[in-house]
């Protein structure tokens, strides 16, 4: 090739249209790869904008829990019923005056912690204002929660911005009690998560916490026969016909404050306390998903911890908001 076709060639792959043309594409390259990152949780999203945040939660929440060990289970249940409405947004902390907020839902009956969430917000605004939202802080609480109640610590990733609405209204279709089998995965499925995801977030997260006899009372007078005769009575007896519905009883019965898989082996012995759970183990597919925490031998015994943690985090990205959406909130009961 002669000298000067190789300079023409030189010229038109280098000249200024297309270094402009090349430097645009690696401009856009790298937005494109910034806005995708932006476009997602992190782990780690306030180590440098504010780097005690975590370890602020934390504190709040040992505290919480130090004082009574039943904060546990409510820290990690409102977690649960923040994500089912609106996303995990926060939406559930949000109170103004009267009872149309979310958090009056019937489904949200019994949702507490949210002194917890306040405490902990307060002194974040003191010491980074603006930067950590409550929705992040409430998905940090359930976590600590977990640790305490001695179960696994894992990592979340944050960046979750609050919502602005909280309506009644939105938060009619929540898993409930009295649920079938077939309407609790239908509404599981709705959020994206799995046959298994269902076993661990509402069955699994049972290994923790009390329910009230109201919400047992139902299928014990009508006799339920996946109730173990011998448990039944127990039942009975905690709570008898016409007597208070607000009593507490445990619904993981042999260790209520521990995080384990012990809550598994009671529905599967017909010790379930509350109709939901124990519907699981009369569905095939569940049954397998339940027993496969139940094995004896070590080898292929599924990882109920491990697999717990990977559906929080998954149930921890339901419809987040991010970048611009949303707000971050000054007090977590108002929107700015």
């Amino acid at each position: 090739m002669s000298r000067r076709i190789r300079e023409d060639i030189s010229i038109s792959l280098f000249g200024p249209k297309m270094i402009t043309v090349a430097l645009f594409l690696v401009l856009f390259y790298f937005h494109d790869q910034l806005g995708y990152s932006e476009a997602q949780l992190q782990f780690g999203f306030y180590s440098e904008t504010c780097p005690s945040a975590e370890s602020i939660v934390r504190d709040v929440v040992q505290h919480a829990v130090t004082n009574d060990p039943g904060k546990a289970a409510v820290l990690l249940r409102l977690q649960f019923h923040d994500c089912f409405v609106e996303g995990c947004d926060g939406s559930i902390l949000i109170k103004h005056d009267g009872k149309d907020d979310e958090r009056f839902a019937a489904g949200n009956a019994g949702v507490a912690g949210f002194d917890v969430i306040d405490e902990a917000k307060s002194e974040l605004e003191r010491l980074c204002p603006g930067i950590v939202s409550c929705a992040d802080i409430v998905a940090l609480a359930a976590r600590d929660a977990i640790a305490e109640a001695k179960g696994p610590f894992y990592e979340v990733p944050t960046g979750r911005r609050d919502g602005r609405i909280a309506n009644v209204g939105h938060a009619t279709n929540l898993p409930d009690v009295q649920d079938s089998i077939n309407t609790l995965k239908s509404k599981f499925r709705e959020k994206g998560l799995s046959d298994q995801d269902l076993v661990l977030l509402s069955a699994g997260a049972h290994t923790i916490g009390t329910t009230a006899c109201f919400f047992v009372i139902q299928r014990l007078d009508a006799q339920d026969p996946t109730i173990n005769p011998k448990f039944f009575q127990i039942l009975r007896s905690k709570c008898p016909q016409g007597g208070d519905v607000n009593v507490r009883i445990p619904l993981d019965w042999d260790s209520q404050f521990v995080f384990d898989d012990q809550i598994l082996q009671n529905i599967k012995n017909g010790r379930g306390v509350i109709l939901s759970d124990s519907v699981l183990y009369q569905d095939n597919s569940m049954k397998k998903i339940i027993d496969s925490y139940l094995e004896t031998n070590q080898s292929s015994k599924a990882n109920f911890a491990a697999d717990f943690v990977k559906a929080m985090v998954k149930m921890g990205a339901i419809g987040v908001k991010i970048g611009v959406e949303g707000e971050i909130r000054r007090l977590c009961s108002a929107t700015n």
